[in-house]
């Protein structure tokens, strides 16, 4: 690897890093997983001539707790029209990532000080206060 010999001593860095454990998967709401019909709504036609689809239509209508209009299509279906920003019926799955601050660089971390960050927005803000800081004492000189 091709890397610039740094100007300052390690202790004089902090990384920033994200990362995703290996072959880990969790539960994700829709909003997490980019969900489709998340963001846009869905439709689901049902067949309630059959058991099943009489089984699908009445859990919509008493249990599903989502939001939705009904209507019925030439052929017989019913069509369920669902509105966005609602869970969808598919269980998501996705990586976990974690947002590591800690003192050093690739040399390593002297002081052993790290920190997580429960949500990328606060790892994001934290990133763009330190590059502020560096600014700032930049124009100082």
């Amino acid at each position: 690897m091709n890397r610039i010999d740094p100007a300052m001593p390690v202790g004089a860095y902090q990384t920033y890093s994200i990362t995703s454990p290996r072959d880990v998967q969790v539960r994700a709401a829709c909003e997490q997983a980019g969900c489709q019909a998340w963001q846009h709504g869905w439709e689901s036609a049902i067949d309630e001539r059959t058991d099943l689809g009489r089984t699908q239509a009445a859990y919509i209508r008493t249990q599903s707790g989502r939001t939705f209009r009904e209507m019925k299509r030439g052929d017989g279906l019913t069509v369920f029209r669902f509105e966005p920003y609602q869970r969808c019926f598919a269980e998501h799955r996705t990586r976990p990532e974690i947002y590591l601050v800690r003192d050093g660089d690739w040399r390593g971390n002297p002081t052993g000080r790290q920190r997580q960050h429960t949500s990328p927005d606060d790892w994001v803000e934290d990133f763009g206060e330190h590059q502020q800081r560096i600014a700032d004492q930049q124009q100082k000189g």
